[in-house]
């Protein structure tokens, strides 16, 4: 096991992994390796990422598994997806993402987190380089756990201050802009946390197409909060929650 270089989950205890659910966890990880890689190449088929950007990790009972750094998702291969624990260190030759930090101090600050997608989709993007929040200009903005779309500040991609700053972006959040660059999102298994992207990306566009006709009329903190409440069972079924309706 090579240990790479400091991070903020360098400094954490074993024990934000240790409350993750054995049955959450992927049985096979040859199944999960060819997910991640599906995931990849419609992330560019659909236009919500392009090129060799954005990349997609999953957890596993050891940590992670997270795309290599640099490979075309197009030629990309089981052998490309780069098994990581949570101390920074990885498994075989390929090197991983160079935004293995910010996966790593998710998985480890973030016991629910099963999945992590980021992507440089254009809207998001582009909203990032205002470095601004997305305000509460529709009610789908609680789908990323607040009332707002948190941009987290700037920093060199790659780095420990990037994951460090996204981390505070992300308190009471499962998704946020990061400044100047994209945004990251997580989920309870690889097709939650991909369809938060798309929906993240889809507000952003929306966003955008309504700042072209106007400041946008901005939802009250009530009002969210009578939406975030709704979202405890939104889109889900009697078996996995009580509607209560």
């Amino acid at each position: 096991m090579v240990l790479n270089a400091r991070s903020p989950c360098f400094a954490r205890e074993e024990r934000c992994y240790a409350r993750t659910l054995d049955d959450r966890l992927p049985e096979k990880q040859t199944s999960l390796k060819q997910d991640i890689i599906d995931a990849c190449r419609k992330m560019n088929e659909t236009g919500l990422n392009q090129g060799k950007s954005g990349n997609i990790s999953v957890r596993t009972k050891d940590g992670f598994a997270v795309t290599a750094s640099g490979v075309n998702y197009d030629l990309m291969e089981e052998k490309h997806i780069v098994e990581m624990d949570l101390q920074g260190g990885k498994k075989g030759e390929y090197v991983p993402s160079s935004e293995w930090r910010m996966h790593c101090d998710i998985y480890a600050a973030r016991s629910e987190a099963m999945a992590v997608v980021h992507t440089h989709s254009p809207h998001a993007t582009a909203i990032s380089c205002l470095r601004k929040d997305v305000p509460a200009f529709h009610y789908m903005i609680a789908v990323a756990g607040g009332h707002s779309l948190r941009c987290a500040e700037y920093a060199t991609f790659g780095t420990a201050q990037l994951s460090k700053n996204m981390l505070i972006a992300l308190e009471g959040r499962s998704a946020c802009l990061l400044a100047n660059h994209g945004m990251i999102c997580f989920g309870p298994d690889l097709s939650a946390a991909y369809a938060l992207a798309v929906e993240i990306e889809a507000l952003c566009r929306q966003y955008v197409a309504a700042y072209q006709l106007g400041a946008p009329y901005i939802l009250g903190d009530d009002e969210m909060a009578r939406v975030l409440e709704r979202f405890k069972t939104y889109g889900k079924q009697p078996a996995e929650a009580d509607l209560g309706k």
